[in-house]
Parts: structure tokens; C-alpha cells; sequence
């Protein structure tokens, strides 16, 4: 037995710290006369100094205001570090094993065994330790999870596409930085949730006359048009259905008959009612639904209200259910000055036709002329249009002004809403130079 312990007694390479004792803490009687007698020393010293004032604050010892600092953190133990500062000599496992069972067991294969062991879950342990290589900072997504959806949206330039936009995607209108550069399409906005991203895109172009301009130009304008209209994901057919139903629009109608009777298996396609607020008898929805339900590219109907937010919520569910694995296509971040001049153009445009009918709205060239950022943060923001005739002028412009005040006054109202900021809008009516023969 003596020999056994003999034999183990090297092993013994480690030796415990002795625990610290724990420090005392002075009772509080002791503390209190110790501190009454350290205030009364210093209150006899202090009152020669000023022997007329009733309270100073250099008196007083006051506890920080703030709170109390947390005590230094203990260095944190490194495993890793510890263990390779672990070692074994193969030279006691040999005395121990030739100790214990009369005979050395492996010798020096065993105490590279040993070492080769050590390594392995050195490394291990390394690993696990380590962080990521891909860490991602907060509202990052890994390409590979990356959701997507291309919408593009189709309709009169009345039919509220901004507002719904605005409505959907929220404070941050159109906010993108574009990576690509195209020019037949105009965006909207893009709504990034989690991992889904939904791009929004206007569709100009489906709708225009020929009154007042080149039969050319429109041509090629409207052929561009409906072929890019098969390039979205998903195409969202809007209409004011308010308006509908008291003048309908034979366009609106043939465009919405035209696409839902077109099966387009790469593109799921959908018809949006807006403006549903504005509509007092809600059984005339039921009669305007009656009216395009055989048509058989439109999968789902959604009556809703761009402006007040009604049935928005289920129309975006149903766009994020739609998106599919593929990268983003932008990046979001600060609205930039290009889709602001997009979006004030929209909008100016939308005001302009809920008080303009017939056909001049349609042959009235909209141009931006200006745009500049004040020294107050505020826009100026100066846009033209440009009619083909005096007489469509006079329309425009209305009874000393009447109609394109009222314009300009609504538009200024929500422009000022999305950008948050003062904006000064400037509109001109004019009408267009002839061309010389």
C-alpha cells in the first residue's frame, strides 16, 4: 500500500489556492460615531471659516447623483489559453502504470497518443469559440434567405397608385438606392419586411391619345408600355372604382378586360379596386365585382382604400406570400432626389385629374422644370404644363385660377406629407409652340 501511494504522489502537480477570506465589514455603530465624529471635527473647523452661513454644500459629502458604478468585471477566463498551458509528463502515466500493474503500458506511443488528443480538442474548442465569419448587423438578411417580389402597377393616372404605394411601403416612400439603370420604368416604392422585399413599378404609358401629339411618339410610348408589363412578378390592375361607377371610362375598361382575359402563366395578376371610402351605396361594390368576374388572369379581387388604409393590410399579405427566393433587388436606405422628383410628379399629376375630365388630362405634356433644396431645409419644387391648344389652357386653369389653385393646394398638402418637410410648389400652365412646317 505504501508503494501505491508512493507511486501516485507525483501526480499531484496542481495545488489549490487557499480561498481569500472574505473582507469584514465595520458595524454600523462603529461607522456612525466614526463618521458623527469626522462631521463634527469638520463642522468645528468649517464654522471658523464662516461662522454665518446656515448651510454650505462643501460641507457635505453628497452621494453622485447618478447611479452606482458597477464594480470592475472580472477578467473572463479563457479556456482556451488554459489549456494549452496544460501539460502532461508521459513519465509519470508510465511510473504510475508501471506502479499499478507491474509493467509500463504503451510508453511513448501513449503519450503521443496523448498529445495528438490534447491538439484535437484544442482545436475543437478553438472552433466553438470562434465567431462567425458572416456576422450580420441588425436589418441584414444573407443573400441565400433573401425574399423577393417585382410588382408592377397598371392603371389611369387617377387611380391612386401613388397613394396606395405610399400607404403600403409607409414613411419611407420609394426609399432606394437604384442599382440598376432603367429608364422605361419608373419606381414607386419598396417595402422591406424581414426577409421579403417588394419592389414597386408605374406602368406609364398603357393610357395616352393621340390628341395633340405625334402619332409616332405615342406609338412607340405605348408598345414600350405593354411590353414591359410581362417583366413583373405580379401585376396589380387599379382602378377608382368611385369614379367608375358614376362615368366609367371605356380605357379603364378595355385595359382591365384586356389584361384579365390574357393568361399569362409566368405572372399571377390581380385586379385592385381603390378608393372604396369614397363609394356611400357599398352594394355597388358587389355589382362592379359582378362585372369583371369572368375574367380569367385575375386571381384575386381587393377592394381598398389607398388614402384611409382600408384592405391595405390583406392586399400586402398576399404580396409577401407571393415573393420568391431570389436576392433583393435595391438597397434601403435614405429616399434619394431622383424618386422624390418621381413621386412629386405622381402626386401633382393625381390632383390634376380628380378635378380635370374628359380628354385633356390624357394630351397634357407634365414636365418638371425645377428642383432645388433651400437653406431651411425646405423644396421648391416649380413644375409645368403644357397643353396643345389655348382653349384646354383656359380648362386647366379654370375661373381666375380656381382649378389650379385647388390643384397645386392639395398637392403642396401631401407632398409636404411624405417628404416631411416645407415644400414650395410652383405650377405653370402654358401652351405649346407650334411647329413650323
Amino acid at each position: 500500500m505504501r508503494r501505491f501511494v508512493g507511486a501516485l504522489r507525483p501526480l499531484r502537480t496542481q495545488t489549490l489556492s487557499p480561498i481569500p477570506t472574505p473582507l469584514r465589514v465595520l458595524s454600523t455603530a462603529s461607522a456612525s460615531s466614526s463618521s458623527a465624529s469626522a462631521a463634527a471635527s469638520s463642522s468645528d473647523s468649517d464654522s471658523a471659516a464662516a461662522p454665518d452661513a446656515d448651510f454650505d454644500s462643501s460641507e457635505f459629502a453628497l452621494p453622485p447623483s447618478g447611479p452606482t458604478p458597477p464594480p470592475p468585471p472580472q477578467q473572463a477566463r479563457n479556456p482556451v489559453s488554459a489549456l494549452r498551458k496544460l501539460r502532461f509528463d508521459p513519465s509519470l502515466r508510465a511510473r504510475a502504470d508501471e506502479a499499478l500493474f507491474g509493467k509500463e503500458r504503451g510508453g511513448v506511443d501513449d503519450a503521443v497518443e496523448e498529445e495528438r488528443s490534447r491538439e484535437v480538442a484544442l482545436a475543437l474548442l478553438e472552433a466553438a469559440l470562434e465567431p462567425p465569419d458572416d456576422d450580420l448587423g441588425p436589418g441584414e438578411v444573407r443573400e441565400e434567405d433573401q425574399m423577393s417580389l417585382s410588382v408592377g402597377i397598371v392603371g389611369a393616372p387617377n387611380a391612386g397608385k401613388s397613394s396606395l404605394t405610399n400607404t403600403m411601403v409607409g414613411t419611407k416612400v420609394a426609399a432606394v438606392s437604384r442599382k440598376t439603370n432603367t429608364t422605361t420604368h419608373e419606381i414607386l416604392g419598396v417595402l422591406t419586411k424581414g426577409k421579403t422585399q417588394i419592389c414597386f413599378f408605374d406602368t406609364p404609358g398603357l393610357m395616352l391619345g393621340h390628341h395633340g401629339l405625334p402619332h409616332r411618339d405615342v406609338t412607340v410610348r405605348v408598345e414600350s408600355a405593354w411590353s414591359s408589363i410581362n417583366l413583373y412578378d405580379l401585376l396589380i390592375v387599379m382602378f377608382d372604382v368611385n369614379r367608375h361607377l358614376k362615368t366609367p371610362d371605356t380605357r379603364v375598361v378595355k385595359l382591365i378586360k384586356r389584361l384579365g382575359a390574357e393568361v399569362n402563366p409566368n405572372q399571377k395578376r390581380i385586379l385592385c379596386m381603390n378608393k372604396v371610402d369614397l363609394v356611400e351605396d357599398k352594394k355597388d361594390l358587389l355589382k362592379v365585382s359582378k362585372e369583371f368576374e369572368d375574367l380569367p388572369a385575375y386571381e384575386r379581387y381587393f377592394m381598398v382604400s389607398g388614402l384611409k388604409g382600408k384592405g391595405v393590410k390583406d392586399l400586402v399579405q398576399f404580396l409577401m406570400e407571393q415573393a420568391v427566393r431570389r436576392p433583393w433587388d435595391e438597397e434601403p436606405t435614405t429616399m434619394t432626389e431622383e424618386v422624390m422628383k418621381t413621386i412629386s410628379l405622381e402626386v401633382v399629376r393625381e390632383k390634376m385629374l380628380d378635378h380635370i375630365h374628359q380628354e385633356i388630362p390624357y394630351v397634357i405634356d407634365h414636365r418638371l422644370m425645377d428642383w432645388k433644396e433651400l437653406k431651411d431645409g425646405s423644396l421648391r419644387v416649380e413644375q409645368h404644363f403644357i397643353a396643345p391648344k389655348q382653349s384646354q389652357r383656359q380648362i386647366l386653369v379654370g375661373k381666375n385660377g380656381s382649378k389650379i389653385g385647388r390643384i397645386g393646394i392639395e398637392a403642396n398638402e401631401e407632398l409636404r406629407s411624405i417628404f416631411k418637410r416645407d415644400v414650395h410648389l410652383i405650377l405653370q400652365v402654358r401652351v405649346a409652340k407650334k411647329r413650323s412646317a
